[in-house]
This record gives C-alpha cells, structure tokens and sequence, in this order.
C-alpha cells in the first residue's frame, strides 16, 4: 500500500515511517515538499541501517500531493491544526482511502493534562476530522496511546493495545493489519466511529499517571 502521513516530519510520522516502509511505500507530507523529502531521506538510511534492505520505499511531498497519491492517510497533527489542514487535503483523497486519525484534544493546565472537548466543550477530534470527509465510513480512529519515544526507535519491541474505532470493516481490516506489522501492538476494535472519543480521553489520563507516578513511557495492555 502506499501510506500517507500528513505530520509526518514529526516524531510519531518518523516512527512510522521506519517501521512500515518494511512492507509499504510511506510518503512523508509536509507543508514544504523539500522538507519532506530531506526527511525521507533520513527516514530511509535509518530504516536501511535498522533492517537492512526494506521491501518499501520512503518518500516526501507536500501534503496535498500526499493526500491524492495515498490508500490510507495517517494525520499525525495538532488537534488546533484540523480544519486548517484537513480542509485543504480531505477533499482530495480517493473515495477508497482510509484516513486514520490520532489526533487527541487535549491541553497542559496547571492541574496536568486535561481533555478540552470536556473541558472546554469543544468537539472530539473525530468529529471535526469527519466534517471533511467525502466519504466519512473510511474514518478510522487508532494510535491515541502510543509512546513516540519508544516508536520512533525502529528495533524497539513495543507491548501496547491500540484502540480502534470504525464503522467500515474493510477500513478497519487495513489498520488492523498496520498495527500488526509493529511488532508488540495489538488492535483492540471498541466499536464504531462514534465511540472515538473513549480512545481520544486515554491519552490525557494515561500522560497524568506517567507524570504522577514517575513512570517511563507507558502504554496501554488489557490483560
């Protein structure tokens, strides 16, 4: 497949990156198409030094280049960003696309991390990601729980459960099998898209116990 990632300078697009261009040609978006490929190319010697020869491909473009070229797109942006970005891109994916938000609403107050579609009655961030979709049934919500610290290192085994959240099965069956590619994830279905917003409140509670209990770039398992 060819996957896209909108953010994808960024630490969690990096660890992506390197762990699916395995299996998968991965482009890098990026506002600026020069920054991009300038990541792709780091991207490609680390996975190269990583697993040796790669059965895919890193590259870069800019970000609506990204969007139409893609089979499933990853918008690893800030939750302020969504209308600005998604706006821009969302109108030019194919209609067989899937689109898979991380996205999580979140902000750092004096008590700690806290949720801002409770806080501040503002909507989830699947809601915001669906208004641009042409077709909405290809929205899959996952990756909310992942440490970037530890995925980012490419020959690091991970050992979390990723929440999943969809309403087409084909759609959920393509981030199913990504995950499973990441050695030590496994996918955890939670139902339709609507549901998204219990996996978009885990990230705020998991980072407050991180911080209050000292703990090391956790994740979640359910055992």
């Amino acid at each position: 497949m060819k996957v896209g990632i909108i953010g994808g300078t960024g630490g969690m697009g990096k660890g992506f990156a390197l762990r699916w261009s395995q299996n998968h040609d991965v482009i890098v978006g990026s506002r600026d198409a020069a920054r991009a490929s300038e990541s792709a190319t780091e991207y490609t010697n680390l996975a190269k030094e990583a697993f040796g020869e790669i059965k895919g491909s890193i590259s870069g473009n800019d970000n609506v280049s990204v969007a139409k070229e893609s089979d499933v797109l990853i918008l690893s942006i800030p939750y302020e960003n969504i209308d600005s970005v998604c706006s821009g891109i969302l109108p030019e994916v194919k209609d067989s696309c899937v689109v898979v938000s991380p996205i999580v609403p979140m902000t750092k107050t004096d008590v700690g991390f806290e949720c801002v579609s409770i806080k501040d009655n503002k909507p989830f961030s699947y809601k915001l990601v669906s208004n641009h979709m042409k077709n909405k049934s290809k929205l899959v919500s996952a990756f909310h729980v992942i440490s970037e610290k530890k995925l980012v290192n490419p020959t690091l085994e991970l050992d979390y459960d990723i929440f999943v959240c969809g309403d087409d099965k084909e759609a959920v069956g393509v981030v199913n099998t990504l995950i499973d590619e990441i050695k030590g994830l496994r996918s955890i279905y939670l139902g339709p898209i609507e549901l998204s917003y219990l996996a978009e409140m885990s990230t705020p509670l998991l980072l407050n116990a991180m911080i209050q209990n000292k703990i090391k770039n956790p994740g979640i398992k359910i055992i």
